[in-house]
């Protein structure tokens, strides 16, 4: 069953992007909202808060590293996932340190994407929804 959940894809190519929105259709019932850039990325994040988004990390006019401290800055809840085609030591490190969720090549097969993105759902939101849901009224 898809999680009912909100999820923003931002690559600034459009194939990459029909692709990413094909796949989580597979896993995410809620609505699914693109960007083409970081800038873009951060203006959707600010009005729609998506649960979840998949961020590219080389883009025009902001990247995705960029865009990636700038969201945690400001929201440190979100639940980032990186993907790139070049997937050097460094920039995964970056990203990490910068607070991704998880991280994703693009040349990953579709089945492992998939487990991937279930993998950073289960952790990052299902646990905290659960956790908050168990709280009786009056704890904090």
């Amino acid at each position: 069953m898809p999680y009912d959940l909100k999820a923003l894809i931002v690559d600034d190519d459009e194939h990459v992007r029909t692709f990413l929105v094909v796949l989580l259709r597979k896993i995410v019932s809620g609505t699914v909202f693109e960007a083409r850039n970081g800038r873009e990325a951060i203006e959707v994040y600010e009005r729609e808060k998506p649960d979840l988004m998949l961020l590219d990390v080389n883009m025009p006019v902001m990247d995705g590293l960029d865009a990636l401290s700038e969201l945690r800055g400001n929201y440190p809840e979100a639940v980032i996932i990186m993907i790139t085609s070049l997937a050097t030591r460094r920039i995964v490190e970056t990203a990490l340190e910068r607070g991704a969720s998880n991280f994703i090549r693009k040349d990953t097969p579709k089945a492992q994407i998939i487990e991937i993105i279930n993998e950073t759902i289960e952790l990052y939101l299902m646990e905290n929804r659960a956790a908050v849901t168990s709280k009786s009224p009056g704890q904090s």
